[in-house]
């Protein structure tokens, strides 16, 4: 089967592409996998593992979470892209950021949003930085990430972007419920309140996922977050 086979039998049920959002995926698979060979951006380069792994996980938020019209939206530690370009393929109306401190993958991304005539904005840097970045801080509606880190952590560099009665999504594995239990004192402690996990597992036996919603309830208080060295050594 093609890449575009494999995504339209792992989308939510009712969820449809049309044929203009398919042919955009069919580039940014092409385009993925002529730049990882320039620059590491994914161990997954075929066409199943792509569309499920990277593209179905990533439109995994949409039957659990309500994007309002135009809303903003921050992708930390956004990588290639998941979640944040594939959200916006499907809903070209969000206000997107992509936050990532490896300046090379903006070239990829630059190329992409090109490419898919969309737009985004870029923020490269380091989460913790604009999250004490005024211009940042607590300014939206949603930010997501698929970063690889500990939830208490996560938190840290995520909630404070996000403004008072936003959320924060973390895309997670299997095993994260105790991950959700450690958190709970940084995601208080932060201005945020754990609302639910929504746990499914991907097709073509893609594993086990769980999205991790946390509303934020207050706001975060100024000290967080703070320097990374902190944030990694001594995480709340």
């Amino acid at each position: 089967m093609q890449m575009r086979d494999y995504l339209q039998q792992s989308l939510p049920e009712g969820f449809l592409l049309t044929d203009a959002q398919l042919g955009q995926f069919d580039l940014y698979f092409k385009l993925l996998k002529e730049w990882n060979e320039k620059i590491n951006l994914t161990a997954i380069t075929d066409a199943q593992g792509v569309a499920v792994k990277h593209f179905a996980d990533s439109l995994s938020l949409l039957p659990y979470v309500a994007l309002q019209q135009g809303c903003r939206v921050a992708d930390v530690g956004t990588g290639a892209g998941f979640p944040g370009v594939v959200l916006k393929i499907v809903r070209p109306d969000i206000q997107l950021t992509l936050l990532d401190s490896l300046k090379k993958r903006f070239l990829f991304l630059a190329d992409l949003l090109q490419q898919l005539r969309l737009e985004a904005d870029f923020a490269i840097g380091r989460a913790e930085e604009y999250g004490q970045n005024l211009a940042y801080r607590e300014s939206y509606d949603i930010v997501v990430s698929r970063a690889v880190a500990n939830l208490n952590t996560l938190s840290e560099y995520c909630l404070p972007l996000v403004r008072l009665g936003g959320a924060f999504i973390a895309f997670k594995g299997s095993g994260t419920q105790e991950e959700v239990n450690s958190a709970k004192r940084a995601v208080q402690t932060l201005g945020g309140k754990i609302k639910a996990v929504h746990s499914f597992d991907l097709p073509f036996d893609g594993g086990a996922r769980s999205l991790v919603e946390i509303k934020k309830i207050q706001p975060t208080p100024d000290k967080y977050p703070r320097n990374n060295g902190k944030i990694k050594s001594k995480p709340l």
